[in-house]
């Protein structure tokens, strides 16, 4: 049976799974900006895509700006861990959020109190869009394509597929699936792709999404099979198909900060976001992970204002009661 997404919830469901850089706007900027060490939160673990891109665009600031970038881990809660410490933190442009869009949309949707507001806490300042994940099989499922896979679930009944958060990309591709073929996949969630990888490996999972890269123990140690990319193809595996026929952007990474930060330095942080781009290591993990260049400031909030109210849908149509 051929794939036939409703293309405005799968775009959604895409959208959402990313990054993207937040920081917020002040009366006026300090007047000597980095004044010391940078501290990145990075709401994910470490070995994952928002990890890696942390640490990418980190050196390159660090190298711009002449103070070191310490990146730090604050894993758990989909995210909410480490936004809400950001968002209590001094808006003086020294602490910076790196996480995924379940973060900046999705949590607002699942959680009753996450510990922040995007809208009052954090400014988005400069969005990552990209679309390169992989879905994995078990090599016991012998799923090698998607019609494989429908079978697979169909006779099985239930599925464990794995996503590394809820409201993830993986986890709303999970709830598209389910309605379009009345299947019955299970989603199960982890804290970051690497964890929910060794649950590929372990025989935990039949199925898990997400980054090339970090799907590299599975791939190489034959421990899985990669039998659909979700929206944009992966030069690596050019004979892989895309899910949906036509193109669509499924992540989006990035960083921020607290909303009263004074908005010179938000729009610096914007400007060496975008000239990271042109860097060799950024542009190596930007290739790695199959993600577009960073936007800036305009340019990410216009994004992010315009998809708002159909990422909300797409997560509503979870049926997640908030925790």
């Amino acid at each position: 049976m051929p794939l036939k997404f409703n293309r405005r919830h799968f775009i959604a469901a895409g959208t959402a799974a990313a990054a993207m850089p937040l920081l917020s706007r002040g009366a006026s900027a300090q007047a000597a900006w980095p004044s010391r060490n940078i501290r990145m939160v990075c709401s994910y673990p470490a070995g994952g895509q928002t990890d890696l891109l942390a640490r990418a665009f980190g050196d390159f600031i660090s190298r711009q700006v002449g103070q070191n970038v310490v990146i730090e881990n604050k894993a758990g809660a989909s995210g909410s861990i480490g936004a809400a410490e950001v968002a209590r933190a001094a808006p003086d442009g020294h602490t910076i959020l790196c996480s995924i869009s379940t973060t900046y949309v999705m949590n607002r949707v699942m959680m009753k109190n996450p510990g922040y507001d995007m809208d009052r806490d954090l400014t988005l300042v400069s969005i990552i869009p990209g679309a390169g994940l992989l879905l994995v099989a078990s090599l016991a499922s012998g799923v090698k394509t998607l019609d494989d896979f429908v079978a697979f679930a169909r006779k099985k009944g239930q599925v464990n597929f794995g996503t590394y958060s809820a409201g993830s990309a993986p986890h709303m591709t999970i709830n598209e699936l389910n309605k379009q073929y009345g299947l019955k996949i299970e989603p199960i969630h982890y804290r970051g792709e690497a964890p929910m990888w060794t649950g590929l490996m372990d025989g935990t999972l039949d199925v898990a999404m997400g980054s090339y890269t970090a799907a590299q123990p599975v791939l190489q140690g034959n421990h899985g099979v990669v039998f659909a990319v979700h929206s944009k193809k992966v030069a690596a595996i050019p004979n892989v198909k895309t899910l949906p026929e036509q193109g669509a952007t499924s992540k989006f990474t990035g960083w921020a900060v607290p909303k009263a930060t004074p908005q010179p330095i938000v729009d610096r942080l914007s400007e060496l976001c975008v000239a990271a781009n042109n860097d060799p290591k950024v542009k190596e993990v930007l290739a790695t992970f199959v993600l577009e260049p960073a936007l800036g400031f305009k340019e990410s909030n216009a994004l992010y204002q315009r998809e708002l109210p159909t990422w909300i849908e797409t997560a509503q149509a979870l049926g997640l009661e908030p925790a």
